[in-house]
């Protein structure tokens, strides 16, 4: 069966697997999913993650955060999707709840959150928002 948005799967299973109050969850390993997963790490928001090799593809074992029994991130959104992309200029990078919270950001240099790509000055595809 193929995929039309994996990076919606990949927000949904984190999503749901933070609502049950797991302690990790594992998803289908891509070279995207692995950058959005090693991003979220490196922002604190998940506690880690581990590739296992049971097939070709792969899978990746993410360990979630939570800070005295609630998730730390508090909502995920898909923002471009396959049916309506949406890039930004460098000038026009969005601010997720004031700076609060953090928007993962497709460009030429990689996958980097909105502060990074501000900082760099370079713009590309909106794929998430968390908080």
């Amino acid at each position: 069966m193929t995929m039309t948005d994996p990076v919606a799967d990949y927000l949904t299973r984190l999503r749901n697997a933070l609502r049950a109050g797991h302690k990790r969850v594992d998803v289908p390993a891509s070279n995207l999913k692995r950058e959005l997963t090693r991003l979220l790490v490196e922002q604190k928001l998940l506690s880690g993650y581990s590739e296992i090799k049971t097939t070709a593809q792969g899978v990746l074992r993410i360990q979630l955060r939570y800070n005295d029994g609630e998730p730390v991130m508090t909502g995920l959104k898909r923002v471009s999707r396959p049916g309506l992309r949406r890039y930004v200029a460098s000038e026009d990078v969005p601010r997720v709840l004031g700076g609060l919270g953090l928007a993962i950001i497709s460009t030429s240099q990689g996958l980097m959150t909105d502060k990074q790509a501000r900082a760099a000055n370079v713009g590309g595809e909106v794929l998430c928002e968390i908080w």
